[in-house]
């Protein structure tokens, strides 16, 4: 399929596209007439590193780890480089869980179901 086609399957950008193969993420074939001509598995490559990059993944991390979604075998760096970023995903999640909470409170108390004792300011570790 060309590079529109692809796009319109994937719902990403075509100038994404150009940059998912600049960054040695996607490859395609290139017709004769030099248009780029992609397999019927660009798509679900395409939606899966759609999925690491909401992940927070970088170019990079996803250039050691995406060989390893399809033969099954990574390399113990790897695992580890995806471990550190599984650790920092949690610990943006924990912060966001916080955040919200936070908000939380001001919201009650701002709304008058709660005293307007409430704490904002981080407890130091």
């Amino acid at each position: 399929m060309r590079i529109g086609e692809l796009a319109a399957r994937t719902g990403v950008s075509v100038r994404a596209l150009r940059y998912y193969e600049e960054q040695g993420l996607l490859t395609s074939e290139r017709s004769p007439s030099g248009q780029r001509q992609y397999a019927d598995t660009a798509v679900d490559r395409v939606l899966w590193i759609q999925c690491l990059y909401a992940a927070g993944l970088s170019s990079k991390i996803l250039r050691e780890f995406l060989p390893c979604t399809y033969t099954g075998v990574a390399t113990p760096d790897t695992i580890d480089r995806l471990t550190v970023e599984r650790d920092r995903i949690n610990a943006q999640m924990a912060d966001l869980a916080t955040t919200r909470d936070r908000l939380d409170a001001v919201i009650a108390a701002a709304s008058g179901t709660v005293g307007c004792e409430v704490n904002c300011i981080p407890q130091s570790a």
